[in-house]
């Protein structure tokens, strides 16, 4: 059998239930795909934060890469912090993005987080939405990230 990548799938192999293979022309499965509004402010850093949202910004200071020893405000997978008063409570939303759309660490990076975030004090829910405009790139690591990734020993 072959698939819209002319590759052989084994007959073992459902290519219209496994989210591995897709057919040409189809968005993949496991990936929202939503128009979302312009960052112009990327890499975001919290700069000027202040309260709750400052502690929020500190604690996804805090989480690092799954590969490699950097904070992913570091960098650059998130894309902004805002802390809202609702009538379900304070509600933290984080927007961040990853790598790429396919990284094999996106549900456990995204269960860290929401769980880091909603153990700020004075967060009710945390809210994150998973951006991929403006796409990431190198130009997203921040300074600080730089350095991280040399120390890690690669060349950027």
């Amino acid at each position: 059998m072959s698939n819209a990548y002319d590759t052989d799938i084994p007959d073992s192999v459902d290519p219209v239930d496994d989210d591995c293979v897709e057919p040409a022309g189809e968005a993949c499965a496991y990936t929202e795909y939503v128009e979302g509004e312009a960052y112009d402010d990327v890499p975001a850093t919290g700069e000027g934060a202040e309260g709750i949202e400052r502690d929020v910004w500190d604690t996804l200071y805090e989480i690092e890469d799954p590969e490699m020893p950097i904070s992913i405000v570091d960098l650059g997978l998130i894309y902004g912090v805002s802390v809202d008063d609702t009538d379900d409570g304070t509600v933290a939303t984080v927007d961040m993005t990853l790598t790429y759309s396919g990284c094999p660490a996106r549900d456990m990076l995204q269960d860290q987080m929401q769980e880091a975030v909603e153990a700020v004090e004075g967060v009710d829910r945390a809210d994150l939405r998973l951006v991929w405009s403006p796409e990431w790139n190198l130009e997203l690591v921040t300074e600080q990230g730089e350095q991280d990734l040399r120390e890690f020993g690669l060349s950027i």
